[in-house]
């Protein structure tokens, strides 16, 4: 699981408040997946949220992660497409939530960013990467060296599963210098599935593919691309949330799962927005301190404007008080 960051106390108190959460349904994949359901899909209950996010430049923060610093910061990963075509991920910060302040470009023909905290008070960042679509690892020091974009390690996988494409990478865990991760790999050059992969002292690479979480989507109907993943813990209990697409070239398809690994099965999740949006990507979530300084369960959703009701396209975050 991806390290929990130092955060306030009262989130000692998340596994009790989330105990009290209505049982799971008969139908669900777990208890900890209806458990989630049940704070995260009706985003008109949660206590904040803004749709259409972007930075203080006005870049759009596509496929944000958010995270928070010891020292209370939030931290977004995202990606946005500038004028010269290309992808271009970046790091911002923020005090609360809504207004974020870009600290650094990790340059042109970097996507899909996801940040972990590492064990010595330093970040792990991982992005996929072009050309030759890749998966590349960058180790930071601390959090001013992450704001500047200055790494100490840096390493870009080989692709081993796919002649064509490797990305969306997820960082699972760091511990000493084992980097776990997940990722997608472009099956046959045809269709992205899911890899887990294990970079060990940021010079070897090992990876394989995820063909049980590939078959708890494929049971949804999901014959279009099962992509970006983020995993997070409830309660003691590990569940991936999970990107699939109903249809190849649908964007309009891309539907959001809650899978949990201890069964195996997913759940399908129904966010319910303000205006009725219904493609949903690009999933994370994590459990931080709100800005009114309460546990909250955060979660980042790109919807897009294939199935996004008016005004509510691009970047959602939304979180829940716990």
């Amino acid at each position: 699981m991806r390290p929990l960051l130092r955060l306030s106390p009262l989130l000692a108190m998340v596994p009790l408040l989330i105990a009290v959460l209505p049982g799971a349904r008969a139908e669900s994949a777990s208890l900890a997946t209806a458990r989630f359901a049940a704070l995260a899909e009706d985003v008109r209950a949660a206590d904040g949220y803004a749709y259409g996010l972007r930075d203080d430049s006005g870049r759009t923060m596509d496929a944000a992660q958010i995270t928070q610093a010891p020292d209370g910061t939030y931290l977004a990963v995202y990606h946005t497409t500038l004028d010269d075509g290309r992808f271009h991920a970046a790091v911002a910060t923020s005090t609360d939530l809504r207004a974020w302040t870009r600290r650094h470009d990790f340059g042109a023909g970097t996507s899909q960013p996801a940040l972990s905290a590492d064990d010595t008070a330093g970040y792990v960042l991982a992005y996929e990467k072009d050309p030759d679509n890749h998966i590349a690892v960058r180790g930071y020091a601390d959090l001013d060296a992450l704001l500047s974009g200055d790494a100490a390690h840096a390493y870009d996988a080989p692709r081993t599963l796919s002649r064509c494409a490797e990305g969306t990478p997820d960082i699972t865990s760091v511990h000493g210098g084992t980097v776990e991760l997940t990722g997608h790999y472009r099956a046959d050059c045809d269709t992205d599935r899911q890899l887990r992969a294990t970079l060990t002292d940021f010079t070897t690479w090992q990876a394989g593919p995820d063909r049980r979480l590939d078959r708890a989507l494929e049971s949804w109907g999901t014959g279009g691309n099962i992509g970006d993943r983020s995993l997070l813990e409830l309660r003691g209990r590990e569940l991936v949330l999970i990107e699939g697409q109903r249809w190849r070239k649908d964007f309009g398809s891309w539907r959001t799962y809650a899978y949990d690994p201890a069964t195996g099965r997913a759940d399908r999740l129904t966010p319910r927005t303000h205006g009725g949006s219904r493609a949903f990507a690009n999933p994370s979530a994590t459990l931080l301190t709100d800005p009114d300084g309460h546990p909250a369960l955060l979660v980042s959703l790109f919807v897009p404007r294939e199935g996004a009701a008016p005004g509510e396209s691009g970047q959602l975050v939304y979180w829940r008080e716990l």
